[in-house]
């Protein structure tokens, strides 16, 4: 059978070509086509990390439905996933998220029959391993919240079934983000960020179930806690934590804390902050204005995260047959690519690398040196010929991941915690 990542197929194309037999021998889930299909309007939401504008052009130009897309901050959307069920079809969503939303009922299982490229996603999201010799990552990883025994239950399962909580799409190594034309010398480790060297200077983000695993990781490397499982802290151990860096806020140690991609961006361009949690595109954003920034590979690893599409429980009929066309497009290799050109990884890399150059792949995911000038979606260049990017490869980068930013056992108390601290 032909599969997605082999064709590159626009819904005006497979008219052309025979209808709805070659659409059948081209996908294993629902088609939509005829006039309909010109009148579906899918609503999306998520944050701004994957909700773009140029994804949705996309979609109605190779799929001829529409995608309205909200870009929301990270707790804005865990809120309404949980509330307001009928406010969206797809919800383009975080794994720590989706342990959260799931027991809510508000979300329904996929099929996996129905996914062309289901047998190419990364291991991570199936067996939490990148490679069979892989250590699962502290935390709530991805695998773990990513089945469930049957279509309806609101509770996980412990190995993969046919059912899946939420596809996966996007995800990546994160780490601290740096000015080094300001701070002149090597960063090495985690613990940097409290150095009283970088007293009003440094900058955390403000959604507490990442913020607390860079906490942990910042504490882990300054030797004051040995956490048992820093993705389940204990109540003494998430007391301590909030301790140290509570110290350091009064101290007078961040210049803020941020809740959104632009802040960050800003911050770090503006050169009120030299050291503080970043994510990939944000770097990307910052060189792209000629400002020297990058994302530090530390000897203690990366803290990670994936995200994926979920289905509202209430899409049916041809709503829900055309996200699951719609997920077959998006791992079908053109958004990977998109994203991949912003520093993420694809949840079926092998398809992104046939909307990539070959600088570009060797560049984003194999760590080689550039050939040519590496740019963003956007254009602006990121990388002259010569330079690797930040970390290395994929395998370098993902396989040296310490935690999955997480919901614990005693979430409610971080919560309040976190709460607390910030307002102190």
């Amino acid at each position: 059978m032909t599969t997605i990542s082999k064709v590159r197929y626009s819904r005006r194309s497979l008219l052309k070509t025979g209808g709805a037999a070659l659409a059948a021998s081209a996908l294993p889930a629902p088609m939509v086509w005829g006039q309909e299909t010109k009148n579906i309007t899918l609503r999306q939401f998520g944050t701004g990390v994957s909700n773009l504008n140029e994804v949705g052009q996309k979609v109605k130009e190779e799929l001829g439905f529409t995608l309205e897309m909200t870009a929301l901050d990270s707790d804005s959307v865990t809120q309404r996933a949980a509330t307001q069920p009928d406010s969206f079809d797809i919800a383009d969503i975080e794994y720590w998220i989706c342990k959260k939303v799931w027991p809510t009922g508000n979300l329904q299982a996929m099929d996996t029959s129905k996914i062309a490229n289901y047998d190419k996603i990364v291991g991570i999201f199936k067996d939490g391993k990148l490679t069979p010799e892989s250590e699962i990552a502290q935390g709530t990883a991805p695998h773990t919240v990513g089945f469930v025994p049957e279509q309806g239950a609101t509770s996980f399962a412990d190995e993969p079934t046919q059912w899946m909580t939420l596809i996966p799409t996007i995800y990546n190594a994160d780490t601290l983000g740096i000015r080094p034309d300001l701070i002149g010398r090597p960063i090495n480790n985690w613990s940097e960020l409290l150095n009283p060297e970088f007293k009003g200077k440094a900058s955390i983000l403000d959604i507490s179930s990442i913020g607390i695993m860079d906490m942990a990781m910042v504490c882990e490397s300054m030797g004051e806690i040995q956490y048992g499982d820093k993705g389940n802290m204990t109540r003494e151990e998430i007391d301590a934590t909030f301790a140290i860096f509570t110290e350091a806020k009064q101290n007078g140690q961040f210049r803020a804390f941020w809740k959104t991609f632009d802040e960050s961006v800003n911050l770090m361009a503006s050169g009120e902050v030299v050291i503080q949690s970043m994510w990939s595109p944000a770097i990307t954003a910052v060189k792209s204005r000629g400002i020297p920034c990058v994302y530090q590979p530390l000897e203690e690893g990366y803290r990670s995260w994936g995200g994926g599409i979920g289905l509202s429980k209430s899409l049916s009929g041809m709503e829900l047959d055309a996200a699951y066309e719609y997920i077959n497009w998006y791992l079908s290799g053109w958004v990977g690519g998109f994203l991949m050109r912003q520093g993420y990884y694809s949840a079926v890399p092998e398809t992104s690398k046939e909307h990539m150059s070959e600088n570009e792949w060797g560049y984003w995911f194999e760590g080689k040196e550039a050939t040519g000038e590496i740019t963003s979606p956007f254009g602006d260049v990121l990388a002259q010929a010569g330079e690797t990017r930040d970390g290395g490869s994929f395998y370098d980068r993902m396989g040296s991941v310490a935690c999955w930013n997480a919901v614990m056992d005693e979430n409610q108390y971080m919560v309040r915690k976190w709460n607390e601290f910030i307002s102190s």
